[in-house]
């Protein structure tokens, strides 16, 4: 398995290997079904406090998050720091500044390989279920017909403040950390997967944390997956395994 693939190989690979094209759905037919776990992948806007309503989901659940846990995971599969994944993590890290990096001795992590181990990681979690992810391309990752894909969204001024309380910020300071933030996070999906993050046509469901309790958001989240859940199926045939062989 070659994992210094470009990047946009291996998400065209993903893609194509799925059949997860836009927002086709897998249904059961007459071919034989088989149900399987399911996972929440979950997308936000800087500010609307991602992590914290998923483990807020978590815990009505009894499920796992996977926020920084990805990070982890993925920088022991690489033998690394988890500290040398922060750079390139919902980044774009330029070639210059790579080139930088190789010249200063540094053990530089290449985006392409840390996507591929990303995506894997993933998709094996997904096999067992009960997993919520946050960020890193989930939603364009995982099998539409087994994940419920949550969009998180909320005011520019929500934001900023919450990003002041949570982070201990300046108005200016927290404003340009939301608009780095939205801006890096947006670019690295549409580099690696070849979607807009922000259209609503990838999400079962769009959530306004600013008009909801944190409770609330987990209850609308739990009621999402049950609903989708109820008669969700994909064919017997889908393997993981053959997905990452193609890449």
């Amino acid at each position: 398995m070659n994992l210094n693939l470009g990047s946009e190989r291996v998400s065209e690979a993903f893609i194509r290997a799925t059949g997860h094209h836009d927002t086709q759905h897998v249904t059961d037919d007459s071919q034989g079904s088989l149900a399987r776990p399911f996972s929440i992948a979950i997308s936000r806007e800087a500010g609307t406090r991602g992590p914290v309503v998923a483990r807020a989901v978590a815990e009505r659940l009894g499920w796992q998050v996977y926020d920084n846990e990805l990070l982890e995971m993925v920088a022991r599969d690489l033998h690394v720091r988890v500290k040398l994944l922060d750079n390139i993590d919902e980044r774009h890290v330029p070639w210059l500044q790579e080139c930088i990096e190789a010249f200063a001795a540094v053990p530089a992590v290449r985006e392409g390989k840390y996507v591929r181990h990303l995506i894997e990681t993933m998709l094996s979690l997904a096999t067992k279920g009960k997993c919520i992810f946050v960020g890193r391309g989930s939603p364009f990752v995982l099998p539409p017909a087994t994940t419920l894909r949550v969009r998180l969204i909320a005011p520019l001024e929500d934001r900023i403040a919450a990003v002041r309380r949570d982070q201990n910020l300046s108005r200016q300071d927290a404003m340009r950390f939301i608009e780095t933030t939205d801006r890096e996070r947006v670019r690295f999906i549409k580099l690696h997967f070849q979607r807009d993050p922000t259209d609503p046509r990838y999400y079962d469901l769009f959530l306004n944390t600013s008009q909801f309790s944190l409770t609330e958001c987990a209850d609308m989240i739990i009621e999402g997956l049950r609903l989708k859940s109820h008669a969700a199926a994909v064919p017997a045939s889908f393997n993981p395994e053959m997905v990452l062989a193609t890449i």
